[in-house]
Order: C-alpha cells, then structure tokens, then sequence
C-alpha cells in the first residue's frame, strides 16, 4: 500500500467502533475497517473474520460503554507509515474522570487500507496526570459536540470562572459574566452558541498542555454575530485545572476587544 496514510483519521474510526451503540452502523464500520479475513490479537485471543470481530466489539460495548458507562478516545498520538499504523487508546467515564484502561494498539493495512491483523496490548496505568489530559480531551470533544448540558457535567461546583474582560460583565458580549456552577456552564455555552452562526463557526485546537493537575489547551476561534453580521477571530488559551475527574479552574484569555467590537458593530 504505497498511498500515505491519514494515521489520525484512522484512529478515529477505530475507536468509534467500540463506542458506536447501533448494531447495524457497528457491522458496516468493522467491514470497512477489518478485511474479511481479518485479524485481531489481545494478550489472551484472536479474533478472525467480520463475524468475530464483530461479536467481540459488540460484547465490549455492552460490557464497557453501553454496562460501565465508559467511552473510549484516542490519545492523539497515532502515526503512521506504508502499510502500518500505531497509536494509543484510553478508556474513560463517558461522565468524565480518570482513565480506567489505556492500550496500543498495532495494525497492519492491505492494499485496500484495511486491516489484515492488529494487535492490541494494554499498557501499564498512566502517570496520575493523565486524568487531566483525559478529562481535559473530554472537554474539548464535548464542545465540539455541542452540548452544553454535557459540558458542564465535566465541572465542578463552585468553578474558578473567568474571561479575559477587565470587568466581571460585559454590556453587549451576552456570555461574558461570572460564572460558578453547572448550570452557570451551560447557560454559557448555550448562550454562546445561540450567539453566533453555527454554519460559519471555526474553532481549532492546536496543543493541549498538561502539567501535573493543571493545563492549557491553544487553539484559534473564528465566529460570525447573528445580530450584526460582524465576524471575529482571535486566538484562545484555556487554562484548566482538574481535581476529582472534574474542572475546578475555567480561565479564558483571547481578544476579547476584538469580541466587543464585533457584537457592537
């Protein structure tokens, strides 16, 4: 297979297999992942063909994610060169909290960029910092998802809660206020996605920061106001701290100038 392989993307799929809840959507992603004669190797079996495969992912997803309640994430360091792919994975409260198993997984791609054999190894339990990085990932695949009753089930209450505005409110920025509980959370997201036009939206992150319980996620914001039309964009730092499984300190710093002037046209 000479073509270069998109080694992220392909995690990505592999993980949402274990997570997908639909049996139907499950068989057609293990058929377009696994060849047909497929295999899969743990410390303990193998797993060969769609039909095994799929009876092994679908036991984990009852057991694990659909049972406990856990989701499974990459950890954003696959990589990926001819004809093979590595990267690790983690299993975490779907809730939010620390990582309960992380693995390596392996795998081998044929011509047709499916797997011909992976082999998966769970490593060793992570440096008590992880369930930062964990929590924190969470987090931003939350708000990419955007919902912001289950963003704010990853924070504490009270919050740390600030933005970077001199004054603890704005007269025209709606979501610059202070901020403490759950509640607080989600009326902000919510109020910030109502604020500006979904369609013309461009966050990205760039680097997530971890040290100790502490950590910075980097990235840039582009967004369009409904009510004038201006559009904004700004870089952001995110400083978060964890405690328990759950965000403790929500420090926002971006131009916040830049923000005032598109909404007061």
């Amino acid at each position: 297979m000479d073509q270069e392989i998109d080694a992220g993307e392909f995690a990505s799929r592999y993980v949402a297999v274990w997570n997908e809840s639909d049996p139907a959507a499950r068989r057609a992603a293990i058929a377009s992942l696994w060849a047909e004669d497929g295999v899969q190797f743990t410390e303990s079996a193998e797993y060969r063909g769609h039909d095994e495969l799929e009876r092994r992912v679908g036991e984990a997803f009852e057991e694990f994610v659909g049972g406990a309640g856990f989701a499974f994430r990459t950890a954003g360091d696959a990589v990926g060169r001819h004809s093979t792919v590595r990267f690790s994975t983690c299993m975490v409260p779907a809730a939010g909290g620390e990582v309960a198993w992380t693995g390596f997984v392996v795998a081998e791609l044929g011509e047709d960029g499916r797997i011909r054999r992976d082999c998966q190894f769970a490593e060793p339990p992570l440096p008590s910092f992880s369930g930062t990085r964990a929590v924190v990932e969470e987090f931003v695949h939350r708000v990419g998802q955007g919902d912001p009753d289950r963003i704010a089930e990853l924070f504490a209450e009270p919050v740390d809660w600030r933005l970077s505005w001199p004054e603890p409110e704005h007269p025209v920025v709606p979501w610059i206020r202070p901020r403490s509980t759950r509640a607080d959370v989600a009326d902000h997201f919510r109020m910030l996605g109502s604020a500006c036009v979904p369609e013309e939206s461009d966050v990205r992150v760039d680097r997530i920061l971890v040290d100790g319980t502490d950590a910075v996620v980097l990235g840039t914001s582009a967004q369009t106001v409904k009510l004038t039309g201006n559009r904004f964009a700004t870089g952001v730092a995110v400083c978060l701290t964890v405690s328990g499984g759950l965000i403790t300190r929500y420090h926002v710093y971006e131009d916040s100038l830049a923000v005032a002037e598109a909404f007061a046209g």
